[in-house]
């Protein structure tokens, strides 16, 4: 960090809290796969919380990659997504951060300190039933998200103004295509007859994704991206919020990573069904449990095809490889649901050749 932004920080601490507001200290926090930087600054005033989270933003920060790829806007947002997000989330009730002051033009925002916990953290070392509570607080949550946020439909927010449609669906499927195949460091040869196999596998799903009925949605909702705070769980990371099925939250949920290692099988069968119940109880209509699985399992599917070019993709052209210690993980998973999917069954073999984990 330089004197310059250090200085600049101050006189935003300033205009935030109070001109005897001082910096006590200041500590980097490791980033995620965004390009922001994150700083927690420790904070010396009465009445003034004892440390504040600053976000730093890159030059030219904006839309979120699939976005600008896809030109899903007519013209680029005058406001930037994180705030114009948070701004309509907070008025639904989700729980997110407060933000103590925005400098858009100067790349400072300060958030409330949620401190270090993460969902995925609180949970390690649990038993199942204390694993459901912590997943179910996280799933009532996200109910509010889809059905208040639904309701509530806003022409102001942004992210009613983009929904998961067959040419985003198709563009992650062809980033896996791009990264988690063709491009990989270990890749093998992938013949044209395969690729137009995969391409037309893809394309059917995503028609089916298409057509399904489309709730607002975070589009990143895992346990990484919710964090515990005074018993709560408490929502970040939201600025890519579109709509999409409900379902996709929901498999982001239970199917990140390696959070197979405590959300077995039959753990998300009962969290799946427990945000169905909800659903029910809160839309007051019956919803096929059936179709809802076979959903919940494409879109499974679809995000962690994803999810396995973005990780390569995170290593090879951004210089984060931490990420490849999770491609293993997410292909047995892979396995697993495409094994209970009557669309991916043919596929598996392709992929096989080309994923040890899969075999």
């Amino acid at each position: 960090m330089t004197d310059e932004f250090r200085q600049l920080l101050c006189d935003k601490i300033h205009a935030a809290f109070g001109v005897g507001t001082a910096l006590h200290s200041l500590a980097a926090l490791a980033g995620d796969a965004s390009s922001r930087r994150y700083y927690r600054a420790f904070l010396r005033a009465p009445g003034v919380p004892k440390s504040i989270i600053v976000m730093e933003l890159p030059a030219g920060a904006g839309l979120p990659l699939s976005s600008e790829e896809l030109a899903i806007f007519n013209e680029r947002p005058r406001e930037l997504p994180f705030l114009n997000v948070h701004r309509f989330f907070s008025k639904i009730g989700v729980k997110v951060p407060v933000i103590y002051g925005h400098w858009e033009d100067e790349r400072i925002i300060l958030l409330e300190d949620l401190g270090d916990t993460a969902l995925w953290d609180q949970v390690q070392g649990l038993g199942d039933d204390q694993v459901l509570t912590w997943y179910r607080k996280a799933i009532d949550e996200l109910l509010i998200l889809h059905t208040r946020g639904t309701q509530s439909l806003d022409d102001s927010c942004i992210a009613f103004q983009q929904r998961f449609d067959a040419k985003l669906y198709l563009w992650e499927f062809d980033h896996f295509i791009e990264w988690g195949l063709e491009k990989r460091p270990d890749a093998k040869q992938v013949s044209p007859a395969a690729i137009n196999t995969l391409r037309k596998t893809f394309a059917d799903i995503a028609a089916i994704l298409e057509r399904c009925s489309h709730c607002l949605s975070h589009r990143d909702y895992h346990s990484w991206n919710l964090m515990v705070h005074d018993g709560a769980v408490r929502v970040i990371d939201f600025q890519d919020a579109l709509l999409a099925p409900a379902q996709y939250d929901l498999a982001s949920l239970l199917n990140d990573r390696v959070t197979d290692n405590i959300i077995r099988p039959p753990l998300e069968e009962r969290l799946v069904n427990y945000y169905i119940d909800k659903s029910r109880d809160l839309h007051g209509r019956a919803i096929g449990v059936e179709e809802f699985f076979e959903i919940y399992r494409l879109s499974a599917i679809q995000r962690d095809l994803k999810v396995v070019g973005r990780f390569y993709y995170l290593d090879l052209v951004k210089g984060k490889p931490g990420y490849r210690k999770f491609i293993a993980p997410t292909a047995r998973r892979l396995l697993r649901n495409f094994t209970q999917t009557a669309q991916m069954k043919t596929t598996l073999p392709l992929l096989q050749e080309h994923f040890e984990a899969m075999q």
